[in-house]
């Protein structure tokens, strides 16, 4: 099944439309916030604005005789006013007032202009958008003009509603003037300083992706000193690491090949040569059978080496299979494979409960310490001890040797394939085989102890069991 190509999301789909749209939206909610105390302050300046014709139209009635006015007037004054009902107090005592037709002073409720906190202003406009009908309010406070006068005057909401309604119209107008502007401004200035470059470089990624090997793209570095132009220049950076890795796994996999079919052809032919050597042993001369363990000897080295570099030019140790098995019996089966090292004594004792139990993949453990008592008898150790125990939600196995110890040569370059052999003719790569079997079950391989006395390598599982 062919792999879908990926592609760039389109304009409604990407992030240049998300950021446009997200802006109007803070901007219509930044206007919200604005206009609830915009509403509240229109409404207190239109009552004030009230007040101010009042107080005029109560000038009229003072200017006049014995503060009698033609109830024609007084009407004409109070409609100029936009009130129904107009009272002056002064401080020395005088009061006027103009009535009209008004019968009582009749009114549904009080707004007093000079102590209002913000918190009230706000509630009382929305109060007044959202009431249905008519209201008579009772509006009082003072004016510049009127100085230390008191004016009360009620009048009709309704007005003041409607003013209210059509100055909401006109703040949502240029509000959405405002934030589609705005919004472009954002929009155009984000696509330029981060959506172009992004789609840019996710672009490159993707034909990098698609063609990692492809080096004619030469990207000229950028000069950008932002997130961006760093996220750019690392990219670059890192294109050309991974082509050169490719490059050279790409030979190496060639020479793993060659090597391979080389190995394999030369254990064909070393094989005959084991033959005729185990066939000269067995001669009567003398000459011959001095010669002919050296011979063998050598051989077997050849062999051991195609063997270990064939398995490591492989793919690698396969997935784990799992099972639950004693210790115990796994260190039988590996007492009588090494056995011969020293004439089928027992080279291997264990430091455990004998009812120690794992889980774990038991061929891949067997092959482990197989690697590890081998090269310890093959040093020069005459006993390798087996230690297991259960620590921190994991499980250690040790397996210490009585013999001389690693060299600092072969410390220096432990686990390196090819580098890390402890003795001459080996090829290091039983170690870093070995390592390579924990790790692939989840654990490790490491080193414990290094001495005259002997070596200790420490083999760190996952305690299943626990789990």
């Amino acid at each position: 099944m062919a792999e879908e190509k990926p592609a760039l999301p389109g304009f409604g789909r990407g992030l240049s439309a998300r950021l446009l749209v997200l802006t109007v939206c803070f901007v219509m909610l930044s206007e919200v916030l604005i206009y609830a105390p915009s509403i509240a302050r229109f409404r207190v300046t239109w009552l004030e604005e009230r007040l101010a014709n009042a107080y005029l139209a109560v000038l009229a009635l003072e200017a006049t005789p014995g503060y009698m006015i033609d109830p024609e007037l007084e009407i004409r004054l109070l409609s100029t006013a936009g009130a129904r009902l107009i009272a002056l107090r002064t401080p020395d005592g005088k009061s006027l007032l103009l009535r009209g037709s008004t019968a009582a002073p009749y009114f549904d409720a009080t707004i007093d202009l000079s102590d209002q906190m913000a918190t009230t202003l706000i509630k009382d406009a929305f109060a007044t958008l959202m009431t249905d009908g008519n209201r008579l309010l009772r509006v009082k406070g003072q004016t510049p003009r009127a100085g230390d006068a008191w004016l009360d005057l009620v009048l009709d909401e309704a007005p003041l509603r409607q003013a209210m309604i059509a100055y909401s119209w006109r703040i949502l107008g240029l509000s959405i003037v405002i934030s589609l502007v705005t919004a472009t401004l954002i929009f155009l200035a984000l696509q330029w300083l981060l959506i172009r470059p992004m789609r840019q470089l996710t672009q490159r990624m993707m034909e990098f992706r698609a063609n990692p090997e492809d080096m004619s793209r030469d990207e000229a570095a950028r000069r950008r000193g932002d997130e961006i132009g760093v996220a750019e220049r690392e990219f670059n950076q890192m294109q050309k690491q991974i082509q050169k890795a490719l490059k050279q796994r790409e030979r190496l996999a060639a020479l793993g090949t060659a090597v391979s079919k080389i190995n394999h052809d030369l254990r064909g032919v070393l094989a005959t040569a084991q033959l005729v050597a185990d066939r000269l042993a067995h001669s009567p001369n003398p000459e011959v059978q001095k010669m002919a363990p050296a011979l063998v000897r050598s051989l077997d080295r050849a062999i051991a080496l195609c063997s270990d570099t064939l398995n490591f030019t492989r793919e690698g140790p396969g997935k784990p299979h799992f099972s639950h098995f004693a210790l115990a019996e796994l260190q039988d089966e590996l007492g009588e494979s090494l056995g011969r090292y020293l004439n089928g004594a027992k080279v291997l004792s264990a430091d455990y409960a004998p009812d120690f139990q794992l889980t774990a993949d038991r061929a891949q453990l067997q092959r482990v310490i197989h690697n590890l008592a081998e090269n310890a008898l093959q040093m020069g150790a005459g006993k390798v001890a087996v230690r297991a125990s259960r620590k921190d939600g994991k499980v250690e196995i040790e397996v210490a040797d009585d013999g001389p110890g690693l060299p600092p040569k072969a410390l220096q370059n432990l686990f390196v394939p090819f580098q890390g052999s402890a003795r001459s003719g080996g090829t290091g790569l039983g170690l870093a085989i070995a390592r390579e079997l924990m790790r692939v079950q989840g654990g490790d391989l490491r080193l414990g102890r290094n001495d005259a006395k002997g070596v200790t390598f420490v083999l760190e599982l996952p305690d299943r069991e626990a789990a």
